[in-house]
């Protein structure tokens, strides 16, 4: 118990107390009577400067107040009508309850949550969950968990359905170029539904067909080219035979501003390569042996040179080209990289590679199977498991391996979108932050077949040595035959089985043994029970070093002469739609630098990687240019070219031209503002018309500006010819129930329910989550008060004893 002060700088007073007490004493003062006066002066100074202790008080409420939040904005019209009346009625009767709408053509959920709740109150959203404006509802929900409020969800039924319709794709596009953009059609519920949906280009149309889907969700990638500079629309309708509630979403518009072919240097002996086809065929490439002249240029590609031709000089050069922001595309083979002595030279200083062969041949994967059943949560383990999962991630001995997240509940899914390679920050950083946003889930079953079974999809096409760690509180009792079946085969396999087994509070596992199925899975599976480890809280289970891994089988009839190429990182803008399906015969092998992105791999050697460098970025395609068969001619032809292309345009990054004056500005929805961004590249006075009227422009920045227009129609608008898309409202965007909405309310300690449901339980659970500990101020001012009185009191007392008793005694 720590005592603190609301006025501490008071006790300050207390040092020329002290300091006059031993001054008179020093001059022959009575000692005793000035000690203790100046402790009677001392507490009571103490006391005067507030002095108090922080004491946990659990507070109840019978009858906590409720805030319904009922979300009536137009989304909402699919759902069932006067939901939140009628538990506004069953609760205001029994509780203090108030009720707040939401209306219009925008849900801002996570503004309302801020708004409303309080460490007073509770939260109860009536709402489909599609929050689409202001303040996100994990940001609410956060919120509300950090001053002690708890945000409940009740969602409506579904009466109708609808679809919607949207395009995603860049806003430019490159003259000639084939430009890619794609078509989302969504609907509320899953049910079959026909439909069928027109994409034009300029009123050219470019695809039409009829489609059923049953999913909630279906896209569909369109190829085209523009073939003239300038403003372009796609526009996609939607028609269906279906009921809906609403067409307005049936229909969409895309601006797409078409610019020149960027310029590229490309620096080469062999000019006539299937690498340079593309570069050629792509974009105004200027082929050159030398480097210089980069100003005008976007990116350059630098193929197969070797070392001893790239001197300091042009390495200044090119270092001070990317840290302005250029890109820069080094291409391997025979006479770069390792047999170019790339290494330690100052080429090597810009690329995102050493040239030097990665530590552990063969490869490791290793795949984490967390339990995220509700359990975890009710026993206070998940955080355990998650932190002992977390420990793995950064481990520096494994930054050589892959590895991938698998969680379970009652079903098994899949995480962190495969196998991704530890050697690279981001990919660590992105695991880490993937296991910090699990929650878990809403059914009470802890089936972990079902995350096994996930795991025997990915391991049973790879190499290397395999690793499997299961992180539970070991409750597996209801799912350890089909466990047992799915855990021998991946053993038959050559997976390395591993059981991190978190001690938990529940019931089954305090007695003498605890929760045995765990350790009899890893001794069944192993034949021992080396690789299970059973950890109290805070601890971490030192597993998977470098000493305990065999190294993987070898295979002779396995060919070593190709190599497939395989995508490390699939959501990388490289890699999202690459669609990959290549062999390589050979590579340059390299190791990727702290920070680096690996993308794409080959017999697990990386051989697309990239990084930024300054305001640049740079790539490194650790294989040759594909001539006259060498390593990697099906890289560079059909559908695998889009690799070499989006690795260009990845470097690239915006390929607008850098002169006179470059507007930007995304599409917007209806009844929201859109905001232009002006960039000036040369003296002129900047200025940009709308309708007629010239904008106000606002300094952003070095030669930038910045505007706003607020359109208040629903179609394609101009600023100096710059095309902007408006359409249809964003509260249209979103159909349906927010799947996610259930795991956000559970994961910041609400329940969703149904509206039968929060009739029946809502309260009671208000109540008890109205159990709250908090820290209370209790004074100690009284206490030293009642000291120094008492102390005073006494010497009074006292010293007018002992001169009673002198006088008595000369009497």
């Amino acid at each position: 118990m720590m005592l603190s002060f609301e006025q501490p700088i008071i006790l300050a007073f207390i040092l020329p107390v002290l300091a006059g007490a031993l001054y008179l004493m020093l001059k022959g003062g009575n000692k005793k009577l000035l000690i203790s006066r100046a402790i009677v002066l001392s507490l009571l100074i103490v006391a005067i400067a507030s002095p108090f202790t922080l004491v946990s008080q659990v507070t109840e409420q019978e009858n906590p107040q409720l805030v319904i939040i009922s979300d009536e904005t137009n989304s909402m019209q699919l759902f069932e009508k006067g939901v939140a009346d009628e538990l506004y009625e069953s609760l205001t009767t029994k509780t203090p309850t108030s009720l707040v709408r939401l209306t219009g053509d925008r849900t801002a959920l996570g503004d309302a949550v801020v708004q409303y709740a309080s460490s007073e109150n509770q939260v109860v959203l009536v709402t489909d969950g599609n929050n689409n404006y202001g303040k996100n509802l994990e940001e609410g929900l956060d919120f509300a968990q950090n001053i002690g409020s708890t945000v409940y969800a009740v969602t409506p039924e579904l009466e109708s359905n609808d679809l919607n319709i949207q395009v995603k794709g860049d806003k430019t596009a490159v003259k000639g170029n084939e430009y890619r953009f794609e078509i989302i059609v969504s609907q509320a519920e899953e049910v079959p539904v026909e439909y069928t949906f027109k994409a034009s280009a300029d009123d050219k149309l470019i695809r039409s067909g009829t489609y059923t889907q049953s999913s909630r969700q279906r896209s569909y990638q369109i190829p085209y080219k523009f073939n003239d500079l300038g403003a372009h629309e796609i526009k996609i309708e939607l028609s269906t035979q279906a009921d809906e509630a609403d067409d307005i979403n049936n229909e969409f518009l895309k601006s797409v501003y078409v610019v020149p072919k960027p310029k590229v240097k490309y620096i080469t002996d062999e000019p006539d390569s299937p690498l340079s086809n593309i570069l050629y065929n792509l974009y105004d490439t200027s082929t050159n042996s030398n480097i210089s002249d980069l100003d005008s240029q976007k990116a350059v590609v630098i193929d197969n040179i070797p070392g001893n031709r790239i001197s300091e000089s042009d390495v200044a050069v090119l270092k001070q080209y990317i840290s302005n922001g250029g890109g820069v595309v080094v291409t391997g083979g025979e006479r770069s990289y390792e047999y170019g002595d790339y290494l330690n030279s100052s080429i090597e200083d810009i690329l995102p590679v050493t040239s030097e062969p990665m530590p552990g041949e063969g490869g490791r994967q290793i795949v984490l199977v967390l339990d995220i059943s509700p359990s975890t949560e009710k026993h206070d383990t998940l955080s355990e498991i998650l932190g002992n999962a977390i420990y793995l991630v950064q481990k520096e001995e494994l930054r050589g391996a892959y590895m991938g997240i698998i969680a379970f509940g009652k079903e098994g899914h899949d995480v962190s979108g495969g196998l991704k390679y530890l050697g690279t920050t981001g990919n660590r950083e992105s695991l880490e932050e993937e296991m910090r946003q699990l929650r878990p889930s809403i059914t009470s079953e802890t089936l972990l077949h079902e995350g096994l079974e996930v795991a025997q999809e990915w391991l049973n096409t790879k190499t290397g040595t395999l690793d499997l760690v299961i992180i539970s509180d070991g409750g597996i009792e209801d799912s350890y035959e089909e466990s047992l079946k799915i855990a021998s085969d991946l053993k038959e396999d050559n997976v390395n089985f591993y059981f991190v087994h978190i001690r938990s509070s529940a019931p089954s596992q305090q007695d003498e043994l605890g929760n045995v199925y765990a350790k009899n899975l890893v001794e069944n599976v192993e034949g021992s029970t080396n690789n299970y480890f059973k950890l109290d809280a805070g601890q971490r289970a030192n597993i998977i070093s470098d000493e305990s891994i065999e190294p993987p089988p070898s295979n002779e009839s396995e060919s070593t002469s190709s190599y497939q190429l395989s995508e490390s990182n699939p959501s990388h803008f490289i890699t999202q739609n690459s669609n990959v399906k290549a062999n390589i015969t050979g590579y340059n092998d390299v190791t990727p630098k702290p920070g680096a992105n690996r993308l794409v791999d080959a017999s697990n050697k990386p051989v697309i990687t990239t990084w930024r460098y300054g305001l640049g970025r740079v790539a490194s395609i650790t294989t040759d240019n594909g001539k006259d068969g060498g390593w990697s001619s099906q890289m560079y032809s059909g559908n695998n070219s889009q690799l070499i292309s989006a690795t260009l345009n990845w470097a690239i990054a915006n390929p607008q031209p850098e002169e006179g004056a470059v507007v930007e500005a995304p599409d917007t929805w209806f009844g929201l503002p859109a905001t232009i961004t002006l960039t000036m590249y040369d003296e002129k006075v900047p200025e940009l018309t709308y309708r007629g009227d010239e904008l106000e422009l606002a300094f952003v920045g070095k030669n930038t500006y910045e505007a706003q227009i607020f359109p208040k129609t629903i179609g394609m608008h101009y600023v100096s010819g710059y095309p902007i898309a408006v359409n249809y409202a964003i509260e249209y965007r979103d159909v349906g129930l927010n799947e996610e909405l259930p795991s956000l309310i559970a994961g910041n300690g609400g329940k969703a329910y149904s509206q039968k449901e929060a009739r029946a339980n809502l309260l009671t659970d208000a109540r008890q989550n109205s159990l709250q500990s908090r820290m209370e101020p209790v004074s100690w001012k009284m206490y030293f008060i009642l000291a120094a009185l008492l102390l005073f009191l006494g010497e009074v007392m006292l010293r007018r004893s002992l001169e009673i008793i002198e006088s008595r005694k000369q009497e």
